[in-house]
């Protein structure tokens, strides 16, 4: 039994400790996104609360140069959608490139017209061009979350269907020497063929939540399982008992991995429905904020 200990040690804690650090390692990453992200949330929280309109009008000086910036801004988010819709502007530079500057420019242009505005509603033209940006805006970062879920970082590679299943095959491919591991095996299979059955059915809207809910039941009738196993092998070797919490443990990060892998099969569908979806609102809505921005120049000019 000894050998087969050595088994689950080399086949399970390995791999857990390298994708461990893995994970961490890539969660604690900074971005220039992420930088461009906190300063814009510093500079709306302190734009909120401090008195703007006693240092900037929307009419003159500075005032009048952010709103210029933040209109240009949100005129060159169209150069994103052309260069990767047209091939003959690879001059221009990267698709990859472009998407980062579109979601920066997505950040900057806002929070610009938000100075520019003094963070307050005016005539009705400036309100219904001021709401359409906030609305465009929200959308952005909803689709800029659902644009992560279904790719790897910030490149146009999107992550297939088979790449999640190929990834649970090889969990599945672990083997591991203890008495009670085929019929835990079983168990997590049906509890997977239960989780994509049940996800299926839910809403799509609802299926990323609906996963994670089934997903930790699941794990936790499988962890109970693999306690009052553990205990009753331990009874019956010496090598088990002394390997008891290691083993548990193991067989924990197992289990989570492959129910993980399982609720990223689930996800990947609903992820892609509705990024569909959200591209069906997004282009509509950015066309109403131009049409809104150049009536509000025009009336703001003549008026």
């Amino acid at each position: 039994m000894s050998s087969a200990s050595k088994d689950i040690q080399s086949h399970i804690a390995t791999p857990a400790s390298s994708e461990t650090a893995h994970t961490r390692s890539s969660g604690i990453a900074i971005t220039p996104m992420g930088i461009i992200f906190l300063i814009s949330a510093v500079l709306l929280i302190a734009g909120w609360m401090l008195p703007l309109d006693r240092y900037i009008t929307a009419k003159r000086g500075v005032g009048y140069a952010l709103g210029i910036i933040g209109g240009s801004a949100m005129l060159i988010l169209l150069l994103y959608p052309a260069r990767k819709r047209w091939r003959w502007l690879s001059f221009m530079g990267s698709v990859k490139g472009w998407f980062q500057t579109h979601m920066a420019l997505g950040l900057i242009g806002p929070v610009c017209i938000l100075y520019h505005a003094n963070f307050s509603l005016g005539a009705t033209n400036s309100n219904i061009a001021l709401f359409c940006m906030l609305i465009v805006s929200g959308s952005g970062l909803v689709g800029r979350y659902l644009y992560t879920r279904i790719h790897f970082g910030l490149t146009d590679r999107a992550t297939t269907l088979a790449d999640l299943q190929n990834n649970a095959q090889r969990l599945r491919g672990i083997n591991m020497s203890l008495p009670f591991f085929p019929e835990l095996l079983q168990r997590l299979m049906d509890e997977e063929k239960q989780l994509l059955m049940r996800v299926q059915k839910s809403l799509v809207l609802l299926r990323p939540v609906h996963s994670a809910w089934l997903s930790m039941l699941a794990t936790r009738r499988l962890h109970a399982y693999v306690r009052t196993a553990l205990r009753s092998a331990s009874l019956q070797s010496a090598t088990i008992r002394q390997q008891q919490q290691r083993l548990r443990h193991s067989t924990y990060h197992y289990i989570e991995q492959r129910l993980q892998a399982t609720r990223q099969l689930a996800n990947f569908k609903a992820y892609t429905q509705l990024f569909s979806l959200w591209h069906i609102l997004h282009l509509p809505l950015f066309f109403m904020l131009l049409i809104a921005g150049m009536v509000h120049v025009v009336a703001v000019n003549i008026y």
